[in-house]
C-alpha cells in the first residue's frame, strides 16, 4: 500500500475496496522501519492515526482526502499534539486549537499521523538548524533533504506517508521537494489560511501540499485551499477545481526562461535536467520565450533583510514570560529573557533575530527594511511585465542538487545562497510548483521550477501534469 497514490488510496477507501485502517497501519509500518534512518519526524502519533482511520472507516467519509495518511510539519498546530517548530523554546507546546488547512485536511477525510523535522522555525534550507538532529536525503543519507520543510518531503519520497503539509516563505516547499525528487507547491499568497502556522515571516508564509504526483498535489490543495475569516490575509478569491483541467496539456501555452535562472553557479546536472525538461514541453506545443528578470540577483538581499525583520517581530512573543522556554536561574526580568531566549533559540534563529532587530531600529530602518521593500517592489513589478509576454516561468528549482549534511552548516552565506531561485516568488506574492525533472549522474534528483501569476495555481498544475505525463521520473523510489 505504500506505494500507492494519495488519490489511488481515496478512490480505494470509497469505493470499499481497502479500509482506511489498513492503509495507516502500512504506512505506520514503513515509518517504524525507515525513519530510524532518516529522521522525517519528530513525532508520530500512531494511536491518533488509528484513530482517525476508525472514523474515517466508521463514518464513510467520501472526501477528497478519504483514509489518506498525511505529515504534518511541526510548525502547524495541531491539538494536543507536541508542535514544537523543532525548536527548544517550544519544548513540550501542546496547541489547544487546529491550524484552519488541518482542519479541513480532517473534514475531507485525512489521516494525520505525525509531526515532521524542520529547519528551526522554518529558517533554513537543510533541516540541519532543526534543535532535534537534521533529517536525511532518502536519496543519499549523508547529504541534506533541503529545508526548511525537509521531514515532510523525506516523508513522502520514502513512502511513510503519501502527502504532507509543508510551508513555504523562502522556498521551504519547492526547494527540500527538488531535493527529495517530489512534486512541492507554494500557492499564491492568501490562498490558504495562515491561521495555526507559527509565524515566522507574515508577509511571505504560505501553506502548501507535498505529494508524490501532480493530481496529488492538485487534490491535497483542493481541500484546505480558500478563504478563513480567521485569517485577515486570507484572500475571498473562489478555489476552482484543480482536478478538472488536469490532462489539458500545454498546446500554445507561453513558457518563459530567464536567463538570470541559468547563472554560473548552476551544476552542470541540473543544467542538463532543466534543458531536456523545457524541450519535453516544448514537444508537447509549448512556445519557449528567452526573457529577463533583471532584479532576481537583488532577490536574495531583499529577502534576507525583510524576513528577519518580520521574525524578529514575530519571535519577541518567545520571552519566558508568556510561553515557552523559562530559564530556570536568572537575575531580575532582562537577565530571564535573555537566558530563555538564548537557551531556546539555536544559532540560526538568534542570527536572523539580530539581523532583523539591527535592520529595524533606529538610523537604519530606511537604509535597510525600507529599501528591501522597494527592491521588493520592482521584484514584482519584473513579474508584472513577464505575464505581457509569457504565461508560465521555467527554470531550476535549486542551482545545485542535495549537498553534504554539514557542507554548508558554518557559513550562512552559502546556504542563503540555496534559495537564489525560490526567494522572489514568496517576495512577489505569486504561485510556484517543483516538479520530478531527472536525476544527476550522482543518482540526486532534480526539480523544474514552474512560476505563475497571482491565482494562476491550475494553469500551474496542468503544465506540470503536461511535463510528468511525458516522464516516468516520478515513479522511482529511493532504495531503503
Amino acid at each position: 500500500m505504500i506505494d500507492l497514490t494519495a488519490s489511488e488510496i481515496r478512490d480505494g477507501v470509497r469505493a470499499g475496496k481497502w479500509k482506511a485502517r489498513e492503509v495507516v497501519d502500512a504506512h505506520l509500518e514503513r515509518i517504524a522501519a525507515v525513519d530510524p534512518k532518516l529522521h522525517a519526524y519528530l513525532h508520530v502519533d500512531a494511536d491518533g492515526a488509528r484513530a482517525a482511520a476508525d472514523r474515517v472507516d466508521a463514518s464513510g467519509v467520501k472526501g477528497l482526502l478519504a483514509g489518506v495518511p498525511v505529515a504534518v510539519k511541526d510548525n502547524m498546530c495541531q491539538r494536543g499534539i507536541p508542535t514544537t517548530c523543532a525548536s527548544k523554546i517550544l519544548e513540550g507546546f501542546r496547541p489547544p486549537y487546529d491550524a484552519t488547512a488541518l482542519l479541513r485536511a480532517l473534514a475531507a477525510g485525512a489521516v494525520p499521523v505525525g509531526h515532521t523535522n524542520l529547519d528551526e522555525f522554518a529558517m533554513g534550507s537543510s533541516t540541519e538548524n532543526s534543535a532535534y538532529g537534521p533529517s536525511r536525503n532518502p536519496w543519499d543519507p549523508t547529504r541534506a533533504p533541503g529545508g526548511s520543510s525537509g521531514g515532510s518531503a523525506v516523508s513522502v519520497a520514502a513512502r511513510m506517508t503519501p502527502l504532507a503539509f509543508g510551508s513555504d516563505t523562502g522556498g521551504s516547499i519547492r526547494q527540500p521537494a527538488a531535493l527529495c525528487g517530489v512534486v512541492g507547491m507554494k500557492p499564491t499568497y492568501g490562498r490558504v489560511s495562515r491561521y495555526g502556522l507559527v509565524a515566522f515571516a507574515s508577509s511571505l508564509d504560505q501553506i502548501g501540499p507535498i505529494a508524490r504526483t501532480v493530481r496529488d498535489a492538485a487534490m491535497f490543495l483542493q481541500a484546505f485551499a480558500g478563504h478563513d475569516a480567521l485569517d485577515s490575509t486570507s484572500a475571498p478569491a473562489e478555489v476552482p477545481d484543480y482536478e478538472k483541467d488536469l490532462e489539458a496539456g500545454v498546446k500554445g501555452l507561453r513558457v518563459g526562461v530567464p536567463k538570470e535562472f541559468f547563472g554560473a553557479g548552476t551544476d552542470p546536472g541540473v543544467r542538463a535536467a532543466i534543458d531536456a525538461a523545457l524541450k519535453v514541453l516544448q514537444k508537447q506545443g509549448a512556445t519557449l520565450v528567452e526573457m529577463s528578470l533583471p532584479h532576481t540577483d537583488y532577490g536574495i538581499a531583499a529577502y534576507y533583510v525583510i524576513a528577519p525583520c518580520e521574525a524578529s517581530s514575530n519571535l519577541a512573543r518567545y520571552d519566558g514570560v508568556r510561553f515557552g522556554h523559562r530559564a530556570k536561574s536568572f537575575d531580575g526580568l532582562i537577565d530571564m529573557y535573555r537566558k530563555s531566549r538564548t537557551e531556546g533559540f539555536g544559532e540560526e534563529v538568534r542570527r536572523r533575530i539580530l539581523l532583523g532587530t539591527f535592520a529595524l531600529s533606529s538610523g537604519y530602518y530606511e537604509a535597510y527594511y525600507k529599501k528591501a521593500l522597494q527592491v521588493r517592489r520592482l521584484i514584482k513589478n519584473d513579474f508584472d511585465e513577464a505575464w505581457k509576454k509569457v504565461d508560465v516561468i521555467a527554470g531550476p528549482t535549486s542551482p545545485i542538487p542535495a549537498f553534504k549534511i554539514g557542507e554548508k552548516a558554518n557559513d550562512p552565506i552559502a546556504m542563503y545562497l540555496c534559495d537564489v531561485l525560490t526567494v522572489t516568488a514568496p517576495l512577489a506574492g505569486i504561485p510556484g510548483i517543483s516538479v520530478p525533472a531527472g536525476f544527476t549522474e550522482g543518482n540526486l534528483p532534480v526539480g523544474l521550477q514552474l512560476l505563475g501569476k497571482e491565482w494562476s495555481e491550475a494553469t500551474l498544475l496542468r503544465t506540470a501534469r503536461s511535463y510528468e505525463r511525458e516522464t516516468e521520473f516520478w515513479k522511482r523510489s529511493p532504495a531503503l
